[in-house]
C-alpha cells in the first residue's frame, strides 16, 4: 500500500466491500511496523490506561496523554488512517472544550480524526467539531469511559429498548457528520443491521462479521495483556512468553558469563610503540 489513507478511502473500501483492518497503537516502533505491514486504520485509543501506563481503566487518562502518544505514533506513519481518542470528560462539558480537545490531537498529535464514545446526547457536539473541520469517528456500544453507568464491561444492545437506541444513536451520529463508527460488545445482528443501514464503514471490536471492518487491541491479538481476555479477542502470538524466554537468556548468560563475548566486545587498546 503506497497511497495515504483517508477519509474518502474508508467509505470507497466499505462501497467496493472491501474489509477494513484497524489496530491500536501507542508508540513510533508498533505504529511503524502496522504501518509497514499495510493496516488501514490505526487508532490511538485511550485504552493506552491499561495497557501502557497501569491504570484500571481509561478513564484516568488525560488529554496530554493522548497528545504525547498520538505524536509519537504520527511521527511513524506514511500511510494509514490514524485516529486518536479523545479522552474522558474532555468533550463533555462544552463544545468549546470540545473543540479546543479535538484541535489538540490533530495540531499537536498529527491525528487524522477524533474518536468520541457518543450517542444522540452529544450529536450537536459532534457536529460542531465536524463543522471546524475536524473528522470525528464515533463509538457506540459498549463505551467504556461510561463503565460505572454500565454497570461493567457488559454486551449493550441485547433487547429491544435499548437497540433501538443504539440505532438511532448510529443514525444521529452520521447524521452530524462523523466519517466511521465503532461498535463494541454489541450482537451480531444487530451490528449487521445497524452497518447495512449507514453510508459511513462500520468498524467491529465484539461485533461479530458483518461489520465493514474490524478492530483489536494490538497488546490483547499478541498476548501481551495480563489477566482477563475478552471473549472476542483472538491471540495471534504469545509475544509475552517469547519476551520472558529472551530476558531469561539473557540473565542466564551475564550470570555465567557467557555474553559479552569477545564478538560483542570492543578490541584492547594498543599500547603504544617504541
Amino acid at each position: 500500500m503506497n497511497d495515504k489513507i483517508t477519509v474518502s478511502t474508508l467509505k470507497k473500501l466499505k462501497k467496493d466491500g472491501i474489509k477494513i483492518t484497524a489496530l491500536t497503537a501507542y508508540d513510533y516502533p508498533t505504529a511503524k511496523i502496522l504501518d509497514e505491514c499495510g493496516i488501514h486504520f490505526i487508532l490511538v485509543g485511550d485504552s493506552l490506561g491499561m495497557t501502557v501506563l497501569g491504570y484500571d481503566s481509561t478513564i484516568p487518562v488525560t488529554m496530554d496523554d493522548m497528545v504525547h502518544h498520538t505524536k509519537a505514533v504520527t511521527k511513524a506513519v506514511k500511510n494509514a488512517f490514524v485516529v486518536a481518542d479523545m479522552p474522558f470528560m474532555s468533550y463533555n462539558i462544552s463544545k468549546e472544550d470540545a473543540l479546543k480537545n479535538a484541535a489538540r490531537l490533530l495540531s499537536e498529535g498529527g491525528a487524522q480524526a477524533v474518536k468520541l464514545e457518543c450517542g444522540i446526547e452529544i450529536a450537536e457536539t459532534v457536529k460542531a467539531i465536524v463543522n471546524a473541520g475536524i473528522p470525528v469517528v464515533g463509538h457506540i456500544g459498549l463505551t467504556p469511559q461510561s463503565v460505572n453507568k454500565l454497570g461493567g464491561y457488559k454486551v449493550q444492545g441485547k433487547d429491544d429498548k435499548t437497540a433501538s437506541k443504539l440505532k438511532n444513536d448510529a443514525k444521529s451520529l452520521e447524521d452530524a457528520g462523523i466519517c466511521a463508527l465503532v461498535l463494541e460488545c454489541v450482537p451480531m445482528d444487530l451490528a449487521k443491521e445497524i452497518t447495512e443501514s449507514l453510508s459511513i464503514p462500520t468498524i467491529g471490536i465484539g461485533a461479530g462479521p458483518y461489520c465493514d471492518g474490524q478492530i483489536l487491541v494490538f497488546h490483547d491479538m499478541l498476548g501481551l495483556t495480563q489477566g482477563h481476555k475478552p471473549k472476542f479477542v483472538k491471540q495471534y502470538a504469545n509475544i509475552s512468553q517469547i519476551i520472558k524466554d529472551a530476558v531469561g537468556s539473557y540473565i542466564s548468560d551475564v550470570q555465567n558469563q557467557s555474553f559479552p563475548t569477545d564478538e560483542y566486545s570492543f578490541a584492547n587498546r594498543k599500547s603504544d610503540e617504541k
